[in-house]
């Protein structure tokens, strides 16, 4: 019988999603207070949860903006309540990852909300920030590509379509004093609560998507868990900002050095049409999806884990030629 067929209460399908969930709990060391969910939606529907469930009346929550998904974030918080931005890179066109110290933080704040990787932009936290307030933090997109802190975190969320599997799945890790605090009078498919009490069961879940997640768990695990895929994403990485800062000037890249994204390496030609050519040329020889997002320009190269090392190598090669020839 395929997965895609079973009764998700099934006891074939507890198993599944039982094993899924000690596989993760074993690559990001999740302590025993912290509940692991399946969820549906999205970051962009946790984005709403964590602000229904954390943003009480008469409190504020603070959000680090470092790029456009987490100036989504605030979009859908402001919806639910009082919304401090002590940090917005937005003027600068979101180049850097500033350091949480440096930040002038509410530490009565219900809680502090970041992005650890933006996309778009090419940014990314290095490490794991050290605050007084609850903290809860977006990894749709370096999930799994490094060692986290957990018990740092009240909570963390993550859409599997990145680095963890099929998208349709997104994963919640929260504290169980998180869950205490969970706001009442909640509609059900909104609260954490009914769908850690439920083991993420309350409703039927995208039963294939956890299913191949977990497959991806298991072969993370045979392939050295996240030491393994941190090393992998920092070879990846050096190999292109090694081909952009090598380049003269050539290839600019648009982040920080310190804040680069081991993710999304976005870099800029010098001209739009130098870029078309580039992306063109790049497609013929097999290297697809490299045109830049809209607000940044320029070419992105988002190389999550799945992602092998000899399209890196390609694509560095592939930078040296053109800018040889142009």
């Amino acid at each position: 019988m395929s997965v895609m067929e079973m009764s998700h209460r099934s006891s074939e399908f507890e198993q599944i999603i039982g094993e899924a969930e000690r596989d993760l709990r074993e690559l990001l060391k999740i302590p025993n207070n912290y509940r692991v969910l399946f969820l549906q939606g999205g970051a962009s529907l946790q984005f709403t949860m964590v602000a229904k469930s954390f943003l009480g009346e008469g409190r504020s929550a603070d959000y680090v903006v470092t790029g456009a998904w987490g100036k989504k974030a605030v979009e859908s918080a402001q919806i639910e309540g009082k919304v401090r931005i002590p940090f917005d890179d937005k003027a600068a066109g979101y180049r850097t990852a500033p350091a949480f110290e440096s930040l002038d933080l509410d530490p009565q704040a219900a809680y502090i909300h970041f992005t650890s990787n933006e996309t778009i932009q090419g940014v990314e936290f290095a490490s794991d920030p050290d605050t007084d307030a609850p903290l809860f933090c977006d990894m749709s997109s370096d999930i799994l590509s490094r060692p986290v802190d957990v018990y740092r975190y009240s909570g963390i969320y993550a859409g599997s379509q990145k680095n963890m599997g099929p998208a349709g799945v997104t994963v919640a890790i929260l504290s169980d004093e998180a869950l205490e605090r969970v706001a009442g009078n909640l509609p059900p498919m909104l609260d954490y609560r009914i769908h850690a009490k439920n083991g993420s069961l309350y409703n039927t879940p995208c039963t294939w998507a956890i299913y191949v997640t977990g497959l991806v768990y298991k072969h993370l695990l045979k392939l050295g868990g996240i030491e393994a895929a941190a090393a992998g994403a920092k070879q990846k990485s050096e190999q292109l900002y090694a081909a952009v800062d090598g380049s003269g000037g050539f290839y600019k890249g648009h982040t920080e050095p310190d804040s680069r994204s081991r993710m999304n390496v976005v870099f800029t030609l010098p001209n739009s049409e130098l870029t078309s050519k580039f992306v063109a040329q790049a497609e013929a020889e097999g290297l697809s999806g490299l045109a830049g997002h809209r607000s940044v320009g320029g070419i992105r190269a988002s190389i999550y884990n799945a992602f092998p090392v000899k399209g890196c190598e390609a694509l560095a090669t592939f930078m040296k030629d053109f800018q040889a020839k142009n």
